[in-house]
């Protein structure tokens, strides 16, 4: 299904995989964690998403190039500093703790099974077709980072 490559922004993956998340959550066993258990722990996750989303765009934005994820043949810079040290594909992995988070808030067993699909969805259909795009575009320079940095943590 090479025709779905960068077709569907990743945040609508993770919109579209947090909707079927919240569907399933009534049809499976409940998690026994107190309310505000729940709370502190979904604030702890989307505090933790919203700092790799934020670092990823801003590092982006200080090498001025393209954040679009369809379009990773108009990357003007390999960035590999800040953030990127850590993983090659922050705002992903911010999508993924935002759904655990949801996960965690919906309180039910179904939907932690969302994150693994987000990310085994967004690593089919838009890690690895950027990545072909970043090899062609940065040569030896991304196939050295790539051995340095982890593709998700």
């Amino acid at each position: 299904m090479q025709w779905l490559e960068h077709k569907i922004p990743p945040p609508v993956v993770g919109a579209l995989v947090g909707v079927a998340m919240w569907l399933v959550a009534p049809f499976g066993p409940a998690l026994a964690l107190a309310a505000s258990t729940r709370y502190v722990a979904a604030a702890v996750l989307i505090a933790v998403a919203l700092a790799f989303d934020i670092a990823g765009l801003l590092a982006f934005r200080a090498s001025r190039t393209t954040i679009n994820p369809l379009t990773p043949e108009r990357a003007s810079a390999l960035v590999t500093g800040g953030v990127y040290r850590i993983t090659r594909n922050p705002m992903y992995v911010g999508l993924c703790f935002m759904l655990l988070a949801w996960a965690v808030h919906l309180s039910a067993w179904l939907p932690f099974l969302g994150p693994p699909i987000y990310v085994l969805c967004i690593t089919r259909y838009q890690i690895l077709p950027e990545e072909r795009v970043l090899r062609r575009l940065f040569g030896e320079q991304y196939v050295q980072y790539t051995a340095r940095v982890r593709r998700w943590l």
